[in-house]
């Protein structure tokens, strides 16, 4: 049986599962340092302008959810499922996914000192988010797939990527004229977020998963639903389909770093060219992996991103959680209060680690290493949590 249909019919893309788990990976490795203060370089996002090997994984998870629509919904075409079911199913998982974005913003959702009463941020509780954009990114991604054609979702990427750009040039915003994307306060994205999301954002006065860079965010989607749609086409074998993902990757990589000299590369704002540069970039890496793994059957030591990767959305909600709460959780050592996780950066990991970036670092990697437990765990009992 042909390689395609063999994924319609429900057998895993394993160097899928593999990329999705390596880039939750990377997720919790940058969200999870033991101290803000002490970070290298590279697992810091870009300040603003350019980029870092952090600042990749967000693009590369949204191609991934791309790939992963045209995989499922063939799968559920194939088994006699309608679009409008699908569409329907696409929104409840999405609006799920969205919620369990506000119940990570949220939490811990109360407080019992001095009295028992709703925590207080609650009130201006920050409504984007990594998971929210992903939610709506998947919906508006999901119905683009199912009742347009390519050459249209080509049309609409085009659209979004060279609008986007003539907007944030071009449309002029108070006080500071039109272009002025130098800094977050000025430009045309943050000004946006001010009006419509105002005391609900990350910084006070932008966010860095707003409204208007969700748009070119989709684009990083509609390139991996392409690549998704090449995985299964019949008439070309899987060495050719591997030349197919390295060179899109290749073109967008190299579009977007030209581009980039007019429209520079930046995630805060998700510019177009940051848009193609990442989604180049993925599709290559993408590339190798399904070359390596699916092609050529390497099987060896990459058990732990595939663990990572059927539970992807599950494994990144609970980090966020257990981090959040080892930071509420207040001990004392010596007559000092510190929070759990305060001491086992601030006390254990540097009584070992003399240097507090590696103390710091070894936190993340201490942090991988435990929910990889809990992935390997749930893999061997096959538990799947589909959100």
């Amino acid at each position: 049986m042909d390689n395609s249909q063999q994924i319609i019919k429900g057998k895993r893309l394993n160097s899928l599962d593999f990329f999705r788990g390596a880039t939750v990976a990377a997720m919790i490795w940058v969200n999870n340092p033991g101290s803000w203060s002490h970070v290298y370089g590279p697992f810091a996002h870009a300040e603003w302008h350019g980029w870092t090997p952090t600042d990749l994984i967000f693009p590369f998870f949204l191609f991934i959810v791309g790939v992963s629509i045209v995989l499922a919904f063939s799968k559920a075409t194939a088994k006699g499922m309608s679009r409008q079911e699908l569409i329907q199913k696409t929104v409840i998982r999405g609006a799920k996914i969205f919620s369990l974005g506000l119940v990570l913003a949220a939490f811990p959702y109360v407080v019992f000192s001095p009295e028992f009463s709703l925590h207080p941020k609650i009130a201006s509780l920050r409504i984007p988010g990594v998971l929210q954009r992903i939610s709506v990114i998947y919906i508006m991604a999901a119905f683009l797939f199912l009742y347009t054609s390519t050459n249209v979702r080509w049309i609409v990427a085009g659209l979004i990527l060279i609008g986007y750009w003539l907007a944030m040039s071009l449309i002029p915003v108070p006080g500071f004229g039109a272009g002025a994307i130098d800094a977050p306060e000025g430009n045309l994205a943050a000004y946006f977020d001010q009006l419509l999301l105002s005391g609900h954002m990350w910084k006070e006065l932008w966010d860095p998963e707003g409204i208007l860079s969700t748009f070119p965010a989709l684009v990083n989607t509609l390139m991996g639903i392409y690549i998704g749609q090449l995985l299964l086409k019949n008439h070309i074998n899987r060495e050719q389909k591997v030349l197919e993902l390295l060179k899109w990757g290749f073109i967008w990589l190299t579009l977007g770093y030209l581009w980039s000299w007019i429209f520079p590369l930046n995630k805060n704002i998700w510019t177009s060219s940051f848009s193609l540069f990442t989604g180049g970039l993925a599709s290559m890496m993408f590339g190798f992996c399904y070359w390596l793994i699916d092609v050529k059957g390497y099987k060896k030591g990459i058990n732990w991103g595939i663990a990572y990767g059927i539970n992807a959305i599950t494994i990144f909600f609970l980090s966020g959680i257990i981090a959040r709460i080892m930071s509420m959780i207040q001990i004392t050592v010596e007559g000092d209060i510190m929070s759990l996780k305060g001491f086992l950066y601030s006390i254990i990991l540097n009584g070992i680690f003399t240097d507090p970036m590696l103390a710091s670092v070894s936190h993340s990697i201490l942090w991988v290493f435990l929910f990889f437990g809990l992935a390997s765990w749930m893999q061997q009992k096959n538990i799947l949590i589909k959100v």
